[in-house]
């Protein structure tokens, strides 16, 4: 097993240089495209939603669709992919002297709570993707696009927990247990909240969430009894 030497975190990097004309028009383009693809996924169903319908919506062509996504199931998972994209800049940033655990439970928790404020709207944002949740689960060719991003998700959250504390991930396991139960503790917080009818929106996923957190520690050490 490799020594353990933690890396010191780096503290989030300044603005940089802003972006010029020309990419700040693409961005707005792409935001467009996902915000329209939102809403009429929401309104009338994945399955009923055509590319031609989203790029109309946008006074753009079909051709200009597809230099932003590959096709509709890219642009449907848009959303949750700023959301995650999020979450791991706040987790590469955390403070070094954040156990894992402290690091990726202080990283979901921070994610949800930007971008779930009410200055949190449109492509990204909390809202937009607990509104596309559902549909995506019940959308099996979206649900199987989703799951492998989970997992490419989950392959980036060892190597970034890897890199913090100076392991090398295909010698010591931990990396990997610890990112394979955080996912299934989000998966389950999710299913919890829904089917709980817990408060809606961001805050009562939160809420969720550290429950599941506070109960990990109990589930993995010791009897689940009291024992006389």
């Amino acid at each position: 097993m490799a020594a353990h030497t933690p890396r010191t975190t780096d503290a989030p990097e300044g603005p940089g240089r802003t972006p010029g004309l020309r990419e700040r028009k693409k961005q707005q383009t792409r935001y467009a495209l996902i915000q329209a693809a939102h809403v009429l996924f929401l309104r009338q169903g994945f399955a009923r939603t055509t590319v031609d319908e989203i790029a109309s919506a946008v006074d753009v062509s079909q051709r200009t669709f597809f230099r932003y996504f590959a096709n509709k199931d890219e642009v449907a998972l848009a959303v949750m992919a700023v959301a995650e994209d999020y979450f791991m800049e706040c987790l590469r940033h955390r403070p070094a002297e954040e156990t894992p655990l402290q690091a990726l439970r202080a990283s979901i928790v921070k994610a949800w709570h930007d971008l779930g404020s009410e200055e949190a709207a449109g492509p990204g944002s909390i809202h937009s993707a607990l509104e596309l949740m559902r549909m995506i689960e019940e959308t099996p060719p979206l649900l199987a696009a989703h799951l492998r991003r989970v997992n490419e998700q989950e392959r980036l959250v060892v190597r970034v927990l890897a890199e913090r504390e100076g392991l090398d991930p295909a010698e010591d396991l931990r990396p990997a247990v610890l990112a394979a139960v955080f996912g299934g503790l989000l998966r389950l917080a999710h299913l919890s909240w829904s089917a709980e009818h817990e408060p809606a929106g961001p805050e009562g996923m939160v809420a969720v969430i550290e429950r599941h957190f506070d109960q990990l520690g109990p589930a993995l050490a010791g009897h689940w009894h009291d024992r006389a």
